[in-house]
This record gives C-alpha cells, structure tokens and sequence, in this order.
C-alpha cells in the first residue's frame, strides 16, 4: 500500500508535518518495503490559494491510497476524497512512526476535515 505522509524534512526519520497543502515535503512511502519517493511541496506551499488542491493532485499522481497528516482543510479533503485517497488527521511523530500506527490500527481515518481552508 501507498501511504502518503506530509513531512518537515525529506526522510523517514522527520517530524510530521501538520498542515497538508502547506507541507514542505509530502514522502509517498510503500508500507511493505518502506521505499518512499518525496515529493517537493514547497512551491505550493508558498502559493496564495489552492495549495491544498495541488498538493492533493501530487499526491494523486504517485498511486496513493492514504494521506496521514496533522490536518486537513475542505478543499484539499474534497479532492482526496474524489481520488478515492483516505485521510488521517492528528498524526504527530516521525513519519517512520506514524505509518506504523496506521499500520497498527492506532490511527482513523477522518470521515471530514478538521480545519477551515486556509488555517
């Protein structure tokens, strides 16, 4: 499986980052082999509006089946939603770390955003 994951730093080992469209560095990480390619956010993270849409786009592209993050507005929910991406909200940790909660069942998956656009 595919699991996104919105990161501070492009490694396994960084913090979780908790805004979605915002995130420097979204790691797209395969949970059997723990291989991951990262994805640069950091232009969309700097744009005035829809970084959420884009970043959800990216994260579309690379077959992912999951995004964890520490929240996530309406917009970017939406578009997830409509890739068929579910969402985790309120991950905190390494990334290492909260793939491996998910895993475990430690983590659900959000049935609505938890923030406001634009927080």
């Amino acid at each position: 499986m595919k699991i996104a994951v919105t990161s501070r730093d492009p490694d396994l080992h960084s913090e979780v980052d908790p805004r979605f469209g915002r995130a420097p560095y979204i790691l797209v990480v395969d949970s059997d082999s723990m291989e991951y390619e990262v994805i640069d956010n950091r232009e969309n993270a700097e744009s005035l509006k829809g970084a959420g849409i884009q970043a959800a786009s990216s994260v579309s592209k690379k077959g992912a089946q999951v995004l964890i993050t520490g929240h996530c507005g309406p917009n970017a929910f939406r578009a997830l939603q409509a890739a068929g991406i579910k969402v985790v909200n309120g991950a905190e940790g390494t990334v290492e770390k909260t793939i491996n909660d998910y895993l475990e069942g430690k983590l659900r998956e959000a049935e609505e955003p938890d923030v406001e656009g634009r927080w």
